[in-house]
């Protein structure tokens, strides 16, 4: 029986996250930490590194923190949820630095209805370059109509 609440706690955790970025991105990048979040909408800088990654570093850290938790504390949950917040951050490094704003030079041809629903919606993010009047914030569920040809 612990298998799956395992597994339940793991897949809630990685849609949970979908949330997280969802809330994070609307409210915390585009409000009070704008200013880390800026040179992602205007590249201010040469660097391949932005100040917008610190937002990924700090997942990061929340779940190693759950690994650690399950290795020392022995917190069984606390690893399907460090899992799940590790698997959402690769999801999401892949779709959004990877397939639409090719930091890595990969996926450039994937051209089925969900990657170019996500290409579209994040564009259409990307036309406002300041912190207000955004729209789509989520990453990888969007408004179906950005899958409306």
């Amino acid at each position: 029986m612990q298998t799956v609440y395992w597994i339940l706690i793991f897949l809630g955790t990685f849609f949970f996250m979908e949330f997280m970025a969802w809330f994070t991105h609307k409210y915390i990048m585009h409000g009070f930490l704008w200013s880390l979040h800026k040179d992602h909408h205007h590249k201010d800088h040469g660097s391949w590194w932005e100040r917008n990654d610190l937002f990924f570093v700090f997942y990061a850290l929340v779940s190693i923190g759950c690994f650690l938790l399950w290795r020392y504390e022995d917190v069984w949950f606390t690893l399907p949820i460090g899992l799940g917040i590790l698997a959402y951050g690769i999801a999401y490094f892949t779709v959004h630095d990877i397939f639409i704003h090719q930091r890595f030079k990969m996926f450039r041809n994937a051209n089925n209805w969900y990657a170019r629903g996500i290409r579209r919606a994040h564009k259409m993010h990307h036309k406002h370059l300041g912190k207000d009047h955004g729209e789509n914030f989520g990453m990888l569920i969007v408004p179906f109509k950005y899958f409306k040809k």
